[in-house]
């Protein structure tokens, strides 16, 4: 390598810090969530894990969970197609926080778990995560005969209680995906509920306590015109729900939408419910606030005790409770 080429690798074109660093070269630097953890049997909760190919096309993939604390089951379980967060941009399901999580869920709430690979930008631009997600829950409704590749989704999935959850990023493409099973419908999938962990929803107008908080405003802008650049802005129905006329088309009847006091996203979700509220939907929405908190405060803090009460609150949700 010459030493302009190497000038060029090294000038930062687009600075994310702390999410990434875009360089003038074209590579893309991932500044947190690069840490992976192989599948493993958790003595801890005892969950098996593994990873399965969704599309090698795609390069889609997901690592599945399972309680062994009562195996086999004698009885079918529910499912849950879990989302990560990260801007779209960083984390995978194979991050330790992500791994973790997935293996409380699972075992505290007695659940089969599906935590989606999907492609991520900038190298795969919004709304590539969305719709791998999609095929990802095609692959999943694929196993409702017990004809599927997974045997563990052959034998011991519910698909009359299936759950959708995100957290950040991850939830938004929930909510799509919430809103896509109720336009499309998935043959012998029933979406049981969804919940939105501190759900990335945005728009152009300031609502409630981000007029506060003006720093960060053109920063989320920023993020979001770098995840989707063919976006029309932050009133796209994308990122915006209030301009998504299918909004009331939501494919669950309940729905948990969690947020944190702190977090500049926080009004987002509790104006989501209003939406909600007025689109025609039918269902049950709830809004859970954890004060003195910020946004996904229980990946960075998981053995925290409002992680817990918030763990405890999304299992009490997809147990019905």
């Amino acid at each position: 390598m010459d030493s302009t080429s190497s000038t060029i690798d090294d000038e930062v074109a687009v600075d994310l810090t702390p999410v990434l660093k875009l360089y003038k070269s074209g590579r893309v630097q991932r500044l947190a969530g690069t840490e992976v953890l192989p599948p493993s049997l958790d003595p801890k909760t005892n969950v098996e894990s593994k990873d399965v190919v969704i599309s090698e096309e795609h390069n889609i993939s997901a690592r599945l969970f399972i309680p062994k604390t009562n195996y086999p089951p004698t009885q079918k379980l529910p499912l849950l197609v879990y989302i990560h967060g990260g801007a779209f941009c960083i984390e995978t399901p194979f991050s330790p926080n992500y791994h973790n999580y997935l293996n409380s869920v699972t075992s505290l709430a007695n659940v089969i778990g599906v935590s989606v690979h999907y492609r991520r930008a900038p190298e795969h631009p919004v709304p590539t995560g969305h719709e791998d997600s999609w095929l990802a829950l095609k692959w999943v409704a694929s196993h409702v005969g017990g004809n599927g590749s997974d045997e563990w989704l052959n034998q011991y999935a519910d698909f009359e209680k299936v759950f959708l959850g995100g957290d950040s990023a991850g939830a938004n493409i929930a909510h799509h995906l919430s809103i896509r099973v109720g336009k499309e419908n998935l043959d012998g999938v029933k979406l049981e509920g969804s919940f939105y962990i501190h759900p990335y929803f945005w728009g152009v107008d300031r609502i409630g306590s981000e007029l506060k908080q003006a720093e960060y405003i053109e920063k989320i802008h920023n993020l979001w015109r770098f995840a989707c650049p063919t976006t029309n802005g932050s009133d796209d129905p994308l990122i915006n729900p209030a301009n998504d006329p299918d909004l009331g088309k939501l494919g669950c009847k309940r729905l948990l939408i969690c947020v944190a006091g702190q977090d500049i996203l926080k009004d987002r979700g509790w104006y989501y419910k209003e939406l909600l509220e007025k689109s025609g939907w039918g269902g049950v929405v709830e809004v859970i606030e954890t004060e003195d908190e910020n946004h996904v405060f229980h990946m960075f803090k998981p053995t925290c005790d409002n992680a817990a009460v918030l763990l405890n609150q999304v299992v009490s949700f997809i147990k019905g409770a």
